[in-house]
């Protein structure tokens, strides 16, 4: 006979509470109840008869729930995170007001800054976050003291943020150049935690400030920081249709380039 019900963790991934891999992990630490009593991993529950809740919170389950694409301004000295159990602001805390509850779509740590997606849609941040869609973030890096041609073209081809991860290609540009100060463009197709910080550590470089200026196609624009906005039906389509299937090489892989060197003297 056949098992009903479905697996609890998948429920809370599909429903946008957290991650497959997040939700055993709150599953582990006894966050999560069913009707009242632990969860367990595996445990299977019909959507529309249990009572699920997440630290105490009860979390709605339901199929013909509205689905919501949020894109937040993360400030500075916000955590990606729904709860902190050291009483640090949480994004959050930013959009309390929006009807349901939606989570972040990967991370930005506390001192960056920018586009931070959310949502409720759980298969849609899966598909988001996983690496085989190759889905590109762009940021804008200051970086000091200053930059070289050699600490350029290791950051395009990819440097080695731990021993045995060596980062993917990047694009990396050279936005403006002061003393002491450089402002970088930096794109890259994978999401390694605090990649861009790593990078620039790895070459000898200190990051002053870290803004994400988009996710795939959706820009950041003009939006204050601690605002946020619903994705409109065009970027959210846009930002399907720059997913991947698994085993697709890169839409536009990116091809380092050298900076422009000044004219040959004979």
């Amino acid at each position: 006979m056949e098992k009903q019900g479905i697996r609890i963790q998948k429920v809370l991934s599909e429903h946008g509470v957290a991650s497959r891999r997040k939700a055993e992990e709150l599953i582990q630490r006894g966050k999560v109840t069913v009707n009242g009593h632990p969860a367990q991993l595996g445990q299977r529950i019909d959507p529309k008869r249990d009572i699920v809740a997440v630290s105490g919170e009860r979390v709605y389950l339901s199929d013909k729930q509205k689905k919501y694409y949020i894109m937040l301004h993360k400030p500075r000295g916000y955590v990606t995170t729904m709860s902190d159990e050291q009483g640090r602001r949480c994004v959050k805390d930013l959009v309390t007001d929006v009807p349901a509850r939606v989570y972040p779509v990967g991370r930005l740590d506390r001192n960056s800054e920018g586009l931070l997606l959310m949502t409720n849609d759980g298969a849609f941040a899966n598909a988001i976050m996983h690496p085989s869609h190759h889905v590109s973030k762009t940021y804008r890096v200051t970086v000091r003291p200053d930059i070289t041609e050699e600490q350029l073209a290791k950051l395009a081809l990819g440097v080695e943020i731990e021993p045995g991860v060596i980062t993917g290609e990047a694009v990396v540009k050279v936005l403006t150049k002061e003393p002491g100060r450089v402002v970088l463009q930096m794109t890259i197709y994978e999401g390694h935690n605090r990649q861009i910080r790593r990078m620039c550590e790895a070459v000898g470089l200190e990051v002053v400030r870290l803004k994400r200026t988009s996710v795939g196609p959706v820009k950041l624009g003009m939006l204050p920081p601690g605002r946020y906005r619903e994705l409109t039906p065009a970027e959210l389509t846009a930002l399907r249709n720059s997913m991947q299937k698994k085993g697709e090489s890169p839409v536009q892989k990116p091809v380092p380039k050298r900076p422009a060197r000044g004219p040959r003297t004979r």
